[in-house]
């Protein structure tokens, strides 16, 4: 709100110091302090008021609301695009690729039963355990 660095704050604090003197100095502080507080409370509890008296706790609801509201229709409609077209995207990018080997669900059967080699999983042999060795008080693996 103000832009008042150190300087400026020594700078008052050394003019109220001269104009008003060390003896009345720590009253007149307190006093203005007193004075501030009492205003920021007053525009506080009339902010309150206001916000109150236009409901702005409800707009900002209500707007908070529509916001969810337009998120899960995006998220209803996706999920329905989904469930209507499920490969709709996978067709689509294959379709793009052309004719490059990639097997769409569409052409996954006829290439299926074209292929007579089957995949086997390969094999995996458990592995061996490494005995510690003794050495002068000392475990080595």
């Amino acid at each position: 709100m103000f832009d008042i660095g150190f300087f400026e704050l020594v700078l008052v604090a050394v003019v109220g110091l001269v104009v008003i003197g060390p003896e009345r100095l720590p009253d007149t502080v307190r006093t203005v302090a007193l004075w501030i507080g009492r205003l920021k409370r007053s525009l506080r509890e009339t902010r309150q008021e206001l916000e109150q008296q236009i409901g702005a706790d409800d707009i900002r609801r209500q707007l908070h609301n529509e916001d969810v509201m337009r998120s899960l229709q995006a998220t209803k409609d996706e999920f329905e695009r989904t469930l209507h077209n499920p490969l709709g995207d996978l067709e689509h990018d294959a379709s793009k690729e052309g004719e490059s080997g990639i097997h769409t669900p569409s052409n996954f059967a006829s290439n299926a039963a074209d292929e007579s080699a089957t995949v086997e999983p390969p094999t995996v042999e458990p592995a061996t355990p490494i005995e510690p060795k003794l050495t002068a008080g000392k475990t080595e693996p």
